[in-house]
C-alpha cells in the first residue's frame, strides 16, 4: 500500500460510527445517595471535618506518636502504597503506547559457496483511529487514582483504628481502675459483714453473698486485665512493633469539640478514598468496554525498515541499502465470537462497578448518619449516667448512717454500692462512646487521609 493512500484511509475511518469511543466518563450521582442523608444542606459546618488533618483533632502526644509509627511501618499500608508504584508503571506503559517500536534486526545465511549478511532497524507504529490506545490510556489512569485512593483509604483506617484502640485502652484502664477499687471496697465489706455476724447483727448468709459478690468483682478484673492485654498486643500488631511498651493517658484529661446535629452536603462524601476508589474503578470499567467496542473496527499500522545486506557475508565488504515502507489496514471479519464476549463481560464489569459505587456511597451516608446519632445519644446517657452516680453516691452514705442508727440491714449498703459500681462502668463505657462517635464520623467523613 502506498503511503499517500493512509491519510485518506484515516479520514474515512474518523467518519465511521467509532469516533464515539473517544467519550471520556463523565460523574453521576446516585440518587439513592442524596436519599440516605439526614440533610443536603450546602451550609452544613459538618463539611471542614472531613478536610482536616488528623493533626489536628487528634492532639495527645502519645498518640500522635502512634500514628506516625503506624504511617511509616504498618504493613498493610505498604502494601496499598506499592499498588500505586505499579499502577504508575501500567500509566506510563499505556502513555508510550502511542509511540512506534523499534527493533534491530540482523540475519545471516550460508549455502554452498555463497553467503550473505543482513542488518538493519525496523519501526512499526499503528494509529489509533478508533481510540483504542487512548482508551486504554485513560482507563490505566483511572486505575491509578482508584489505586492512590486505596492506599488514602487504607490510610484513613489505620489512623482512625489506631485512635480507636488509644480510646478504647484508656476505657479499660478506668473501668479497671474502679473495679480495683470496689474490690478494695469489697474486702472491707466482708470484714465488716463478718463482725457484724460476730455481734448477731446479720447471719452467715448475708457474709457469703458478699463474698460471692467480691469474687464477682474479681472475675471483672480479670477479664478487664486480659481485654487490656488483648488490644496492646493488637496496636502493637498495628505498628508491627513487637516489643513497643503501650503507655497512654487518662479517658478524663481530654475533650472533643461539639459537633451539630445537621447533617451534610452529599457532595463532601466524594472526599472518602473508599468512594472515590469506586468511582474510579467504574471509570475504568467504562474505558475496558470501550476498548472493547474497538475492537470490532479496523486497525491502522503503518511499518518500516532500512536495511543493510551484502552477499559477501562480511560487513567490511560494500554493500546497499533497501528501505521499505507498508500501509497495513486489518478490519476484523471473524474471530469466533471472541470479541462480542468480551464486550459483554466488559458491560457486564461496569455495570458491577456502577452498583458498587452506589451501595458505597449509601454507606458512606448510613455510617455519618450512625456516628451522627452514636455521639448525640452517648453525650445523653453521659448526662443521665452523671446524675445517676450523684444520686447513688448518695444512697450509700445514706444506708451507711441508717445501719449505724437503725435496723437496716447491711446488705442495703452492699446493693447500693453495687449498682454504683455497675453505674461508674456504664459512665466510662458511654464516654468511651462518645469519642469513639467522633472517631467514627471522622473516619466517615473521609478524613485522616492527610
Amino acid at each position: 500500500m502506498k503511503l499517500h493512500i493512509i491519510p485518506a484511509i484515516a479520514v474515512l475511518a474518523l467518519l465511521m460510527p467509532g469516533c464515539g469511543l473517544y467519550k471520556k466518563y463523565e460523574h453521576t450521582e446516585p440518587e439513592s445517595a442524596r436519599a440516605a442523608l439526614f440533610t443536603d444542606s450546602p451550609d452544613s459546618v459538618l463539611a471542614p471535618l472531613a478536610t482536616r488533618s488528623w493533626r489536628t483533632l487528634f492532639t495527645d502526644t502519645i498518640l500522635t506518636r502512634w500514628i506516625e509509627t503506624g504511617l511509616e511501618r504498618n504493613t498493610d499500608l505498604r502494601s496499598a502504597y506499592l499498588n500505586v508504584v505499579a499502577a504508575d508503571a501500567r500509566l506510563q506503559g499505556a502513555k508510550l503506547g502511542f509511540l512506534p517500536s523499534a527493533s534491530l534486526q540482523v540475519q545471516g545465511s550460508a549455502s554452498n559457496s555463497q553467503r550473505s549478511f543482513s542488518i538493519g532497524p525496523q519501526a512499526q507504529w499503528e494509529i489509533d483511529i478508533f481510540g483504542r490506545q487512548r482508551n486504554l490510556m485513560r482507563g490505566a489512569g483511572a486505575d491509578r487514582i482508584a489505586a492512590e485512593a486505596y492506599s488514602q483509604a487504607v490510610r484513613t483506617s489505620l489512623v482512625a483504628a489506631l485512635a480507636s484502640s488509644y480510646y478504647n485502652l484508656m476505657m479499660l484502664d478506668e473501668q479497671l481502675s474502679i473495679s480495683e477499687r470496689t474490690l478494695a471496697n469489697w474486702e472491707e465489706n466482708i470484714r465488716v459483714m463478718e463482725a457484724l455476724k460476730r455481734a448477731g447483727r446479720t447471719n452467715e448468709a448475708a457474709v457469703l453473698q458478699a463474698r460471692a459478690n467480691r469474687m464477682r468483682v474479681q472475675n471483672s478484673v480479670n477479664t478487664l486485665r486480659q481485654q487490656i492485654y488483648e488490644q496492646e498486643n493488637a496496636v502493637r500488631s498495628l505498628l508491627l512493633a513487637p516489643d513497643m511498651e503501650v503507655t497512654r493517658d487518662s479517658l478524663s484529661s481530654f475533650d472533643f469539640p461539639e459537633f451539630p446535629q445537621e447533617g451534610l452536603p452529599l457532595e463532601t462524601l466524594s472526599n472518602r478514598p473508599d468512594v472515590r476508589q469506586a468511582e474510579w474503578q467504574l471509570a475504568s470499567a467504562f474505558y475496558s468496554v470501550n476498548v472493547a467496542r474497538a475492537a470490532f473496527y479496523p486497525s491502522l499500522s503503518i511499518t518500516g525498515s532500512a536495511i543493510w545486506q551484502t552477499r559477501s557475508g562480511s560487513v567490511t565488504d560494500p554493500g546497499s541499502w533497501i528501505t521499505n515502507a507498508l500501509g497495513n489496514l486489518l478490519a476484523p471479519l471473524f474471530s469466533r465470537g471472541s470479541n462480542m464476549a468480551n464486550l459483554k463481560v466488559s458491560k457486564a464489569t461496569q455495570e458491577q462497578a456502577r452498583i458498587e459505587y452506589e451501595q458505597r456511597l449509601v454507606d458512606a451516608a448510613m455510617e455519618v448518619n450512625n456516628a451522627l446519632s452514636q455521639w448525640r445519644t452517648a453525650r445523653q446517657r453521659l448526662e443521665i449516667d452523671r446524675e445517676q452516680i450523684t444520686a447513688l453516691q448518695g444512697a450509700v452514705r445514706s444506708t451507711k448512717l441508717l445501719m449505724r442508727h437503725t435496723n437496716t440491714n447491711y446488705l442495703e449498703v452492699l446493693t447500693a454500692q453495687q449498682r454504683l459500681l455497675e453505674a461508674e462502668l456504664t459512665a466510662a463505657a458511654d464516654r468511651f462512646d462518645q469519642v469513639k462517635a467522633v472517631v467514627a464520623l471522622y473516619h466517615a467523613l473521609g478524613g485522616g487521609a492527610k
